[in-house]
């Protein structure tokens, strides 16, 4: 029920992972990101724990790959999850249990995983890598491109309703932290909308929160 890419910026070790879905508030279960250690995406039944363990074991100098051992290994009910993870070398990997849901696919390559399960079309996770590859500009962007072209490649079997975007850089926080957790039209959309908004803000909200002497006007009444 589940479509996502978990990514890595090569030029400024920005981490990302976009998600969408059918069921409601995706993005608050599978996305998971670590500044300057990764980013996980755990979907499929799933179990939220597996992204916070994932990103505990990049931590202690695992790769992608070893994680995935790791999980597969020692993990209850792995046979049902699929868990994308990539690694601060740009490594990538990919878990699918053969009990996935539905039509499921996966595709990797430096920099990038995306995987989906319930899907229309089995090609969906190679048109995400191959949009995330040829799209230029912040990794923002390049989410929101491959999410797109998830949709353009067919998507979910049945209509999305919920998407989200998570971005960490130098900070321990998610710089960007973007979800539409329930909507009939198309959350892709919406999330990309949000996007837009958000996007000129990034920088600010950071120096706000490190040095509020150096940020910028609030721009809201009473603010001088």
């Amino acid at each position: 029920m589940t479509f996502s890419i978990v990514a890595r910026c090569a030029e400024t070790g920005m981490f990302g992972v976009a998600v969408s879905s059918s069921s409601p508030a995706v993005a608050a279960r599978c996305a998971h990101a670590r500044a300057g250690i990764g980013a996980v995406a755990s979907q499929n039944v799933t179990d939220p724990s597996l992204g916070a363990r994932a990103l505990d074991l990049l931590a202690l100098g695992a790769d992608a790959g070893q994680v995935v051992d790791v999980l597969r290994g020692s993990a209850p009910h792995m046979e049902f999850r699929q868990v994308l993870v990539v690694d601060g070398r740009g490594g990538s990997a990919i878990h699918s249990g053969p009990r996935a849901l539905g039509t499921w696919a996966e595709a990797r390559a430096a920099d990038v995983a995306c995987g989906g399960n319930m899907l229309a079309d089995a090609g969906v996770p190679q048109a995400m890598v191959d949009a995330f590859g040829r799209t230029g500009g912040p990794l923002g962007d390049r989410l929101i491109a491959a999410m797109r072209a998830a949709l353009a490649a067919g998507g979910e079997a049945g209509p999305v309703h919920s998407a989200g975007m998570m971005l960490v850089r130098e900070v321990s926080w998610p710089v960007a932290d973007l979800r539409v957790d329930w909507t009939e039209d198309c959350p892709i959309d919406a999330l990309a909308a949000l996007w837009e908004r958000y996007k000129p803000q990034l920088d600010d909200y950071v120096t706000r929160a490190r040095d509020p002497s150096a940020a910028p006007s609030y721009g809201v009444p009473g603010d001088l």
